[in-house]
């Protein structure tokens, strides 16, 4: 006797993950790279550090088939850093694969392709914040000192400590 197939809850709706999976293996293996999680989660495989200054380009096999040599992008500032951590990066990578698969790491300027395609992301530095001094706390916290709320009060003179340092600077 068969059984009655489960209702499913999804009514018809599948996930964005499950319908962008082939179209993503797809696009990833024409680039060499086999193992998607390389792409997905570099920051994870190889570092913070390393991940801000280096991005994977291309995964290419030799006639052999025998260890594949994984393209690096960098900028021109930082790629004598990542020279000195090719060994590093390719025990890394090795280790996302799981086998051997990357025997030499190749750094590069630009993409194998050409200029067009292979820009780094440059990530600006973080603003470095600017605390008002403690003259201009200490009137920004006089002037909220007649209001009730202790919460209300500290973010007055939070924001009056603010203005008033801004207006000076």
């Amino acid at each position: 006797m068969k059984q009655p197939r489960p209702k499913s809850t999804t009514r018809g709706f599948s996930r964005a993950a499950t319908l962008m999976q082939p179209r993503i293996r797809h696009a990833s293996e024409e680039r060499g790279f086999a193992v998607t999680r390389l792409l997905t989660h570099w920051t994870e495989v190889v570092g913070e550090a390393t991940a801000q200054i280096a991005t994977p380009v291309n995964v290419s096999y030799g006639k052999g088939g025998m260890g594949a040599t994984l393209t690096l992008l960098t900028t021109g500032a930082q790629a004598p850093m990542l020279e000195m951590q090719k060994e590093q990066i390719r025990e890394k990578v090795n280790a996302c694969y799981g086998y051997r698969a990357i025997s030499r790491v190749r750094i590069t300027q630009t993409a194998p392709t050409g200029f067009a395609e292979g820009r780094v992301a440059f990530t600006p530095a973080p603003k470095a914040k600017k605390t008002p001094s403690e003259a201009v706390q200490s009137t920004a916290k006089s002037l909220s000192d007649g209001i009730a709320s202790d919460d209300l009060r500290a973010a007055l003179a939070a924001l009056g400590a603010n203005v008033i340092h801004k207006q000076n600077s």
